[in-house]
């Protein structure tokens, strides 16, 4: 018996430690029209930005965000909350959803991961910048 809640409270500790190492699910995306308007963290939505929303994740979190159809990915920053549509795990901003080609689709399957550490060329990043994509396709990071 005791052999049993042992192991129970193993497994217990484990999934909770690698609860969101990855999660899969739908991804939508801001549209233009809310440009300007103000986010959960009291910044306001641009849609060059590479930011996202997520329901319980802290404010400055990092996400690796992956189309397994295009096989892109993006990271953004959690700067909002949502998505208010249900079965729907994140909102992205233009910018990161035409990064990963999921403009034309509007909602479509990815895998989301949380990272600590950040690419080379973003060592400059702080939880106060904003990630920007050009037109030309590259990425812009504003202090």
């Amino acid at each position: 018996m005791k052999k049993n809640v042992l192991i129970s409270l193993i497994f217990l500790f484990f999934s909770t430690i690698f609860a969101f190492a990855q999660q899969k699910g739908k991804a939508s995306f801001y549209s233009h029209l809310l440009k300007g308007r103000h986010t959960s963290n009291g910044g306001k939505y641009q849609p060059d930005s590479l930011t996202c929303a997520h329901r319980s994740l802290p404010f400055g979190t990092l996400l690796r965000v992956f189309n397994p159809i295009s096989n892109k990915e993006v990271i953004v920053k959690v700067t909002d909350r949502g998505p208010h549509r249900r079965g729907v795990l994140i909102d992205l901003s233009y910018s990161a959803a035409k990064q990963l080609d999921i403009v034309r689709q509007g909602i479509a399957s990815v895998i989301i991961t949380e990272i600590d550490s950040i690419p080379n060329w973003q060592n400059a990043l702080t939880k106060e910048s904003v990630i920007a994509m050009n037109n030309d396709g590259t990425v812009t990071i504003n202090k």
